[in-house]
């Protein structure tokens, strides 16, 4: 997301906002992918109590094996990204004055980080149970669209926006990210219900995994099809979605290439947890793309 614009006139993110901003994007989207290896590799419950990770010790133990160390190292992960969070808060504070929206998006993110922690917590006490660990994925995504959507807004001129789009390529667009949505949704339910829970005795959601994959694969399709619409239109048009439109559609090309390897394969959870992280950037530039229908109103032409 290097290629946001800077702005011509007006506010400049001071340096350490800009540093912080894209640590917190980044450790946002690697707690998915420690997340992700925790469940893939059966070590949901490596660490068996929380805030401790025994009854005895707040650090693994010799005892808990690998099983502790990838839990536990999933947990590490949160102190660094809580702190990057509030970090980015109190420096979006800073600025407040100058950019009011700042404040809100990152205090957005930091709540909803704190939240996550707590989260995961009640997702050890309920013994991983399918729909809360499904809960917590999506809160994961959710988190790394706000912070996308932060970095859009940090490097944007401030004021007042307008529409860059015609209303019909506004219309798709919308489209697009809810056959995103809805593939995304369907995906974490066929992961519950599939043979990768975090640990060997999780309780399943009961649902058909098999029949569930096509269903995911489904609204998938739809919403690659609606992205290659997006991208010729934006070619045609010339319009300021052009760059990220590509961005979304190579995106999506690999994450269904990876998809339908890891269903004919029978789900390695390697490849697994690679759609899983691919999830969070797919849905990242989705975010973009969508901020990307408005500009300020000072550029316009």
């Amino acid at each position: 997301m290097s290629n946001f614009p800077t702005t011509q006139t007006g506010f400049r993110a001071p340096r350490a906002l800009r540093v912080f901003a894209w640590v917190s994007f980044v450790l946002n989207v690697v707690i998915i992918a420690t997340g992700g290896a925790v469940r893939l590799t059966g070590s949901g419950l490596g660490c068996t109590e929380w805030p401790l990770c025994t009854a005895d010790s707040l650090i693994t133990t010799p005892e808990m094996g690998v099983h502790g160390i990838i839990e536990f190292g999933n947990r590490t992960i949160s102190g660094p990204l809580l702190l990057a969070a509030i970090i980015v808060f109190v420096l979006s504070l800073r600025v407040r004055h100058q950019r009011r929206d700042l404040p809100v998006i990152s205090g957005i993110v930091l709540g909803l980080v704190a939240l996550q922690a707590l989260i995961g917590g009640f997702v050890v006490w309920m013994h991983l149970n399918a729909n809360l660990v499904g809960v917590h994925y999506v809160i994961s995504l959710v988190i790394v669209c706000i912070a996308a959507a932060f970095l859009v807004r940090l490097y944007e001129q401030p004021g007042l926006r307008e529409r860059a789009v015609t209303v019909p390529y506004l219309a798709v667009t919308h489209l697009t990210t809810v056959a995103m949505a809805v593939t995304i949704l369907i995906g974490v339910l066929t992961t519950g219900a599939g043979p990768h829970s975090g640990d060997e005795n999780v309780v399943r959601d009961g649902f058909d995994a098999t029949l569930l994959s096509h269903y995911h694969a489904w609204p998938g399709y739809i919403a690659l099809a609606l992205t290659v619409t997006l991208v010729v239109w934006a070619v045609i048009a010339k319009f300021r979605t052009l760059r990220w439109t590509f961005a979304l559609l190579a995106s999506l090309i690999v994450q269904i290439v990876v998809g339908v390897y890891q269903a004919r394969n029978g789900l390695p959870p390697f490849a697994v947890g690679v759609h899983m992280v691919l999830a969070s950037l797919t849905a990242a530039a989705m975010t973009v793309v969508v901020l990307r229908l408005k500009r300020p109103v000072s550029h316009a032409h």
